[in-house]
């Protein structure tokens, strides 16, 4: 997946062939400690839909030159950026990193629990991208601090679509 800063994206997956994922209150408290200890690293979640066979995230990419990042992954440390600072790239090895991360270890456990093996989710986790169309405005803004939508503008749609379905894919 690729993955670019201060844009909006779909993520999402579901068990090998529509199967269970979570199956206790506490395999979905489990998966939400693990986005916010990886992703939360990379990105700002907007929302988010746990179901028993498949999950659903919505996210902004952050920038991951900022110092806000840098402090964040390195405090009391000088950045060691592994590409070049000044063109203000999220490094999509690092969220895609992250991505696997909570995937497998989620895996492990939830193997172990079930006294399963193999995979749980399908092979690919899909990331669409909400916000590439460069010819429209801005789709997000923030405001005192709270990351919002802005839906003013028909062709902005499409991402406050995508947000309606995941709160209510549940329904």
């Amino acid at each position: 997946m690729h993955f670019e800063a201060n844009h909006l994206y779909h993520i999402y997956n579901q068990g090998n062939n529509g199967q269970k994922i979570f199956f206790t209150r506490e395999n979905y408290l489990f998966f939400l400690k693990k986005i916010q200890d990886h992703l939360l690293l990379h990105c700002d979640l907007l929302a988010w839909c746990l179901m028993p066979n498949h999950f659903h995230l919505m996210v902004k990419v952050r920038d991951d030159s900022s110092d806000e990042y840098v402090q964040k992954i390195q405090p009391n440390s000088e950045p060691d950026y592994q590409h070049d600072v000044n063109s203000r790239t999220p490094s999509t090895e690092a969220l895609n990193k992250a991505i696997g991360i909570i995937l497998a270890s989620y895996t492990r456990a939830i193997n172990k629990q079930q006294n399963r093996s193999g995979s749980l989710f399908q092979a690919k986790t899909k990331a669409i991208c909400l916000t590439q169309n460069e010819t429209i405005a801005k789709v997000w803004f923030q405001q005192n601090g709270i990351t919002q939508i802005n839906v003013d503008h028909p062709e902005m749609q499409y991402p406050n679509l995508c947000y309606q379905h995941i709160l209510s894919n549940h329904v």
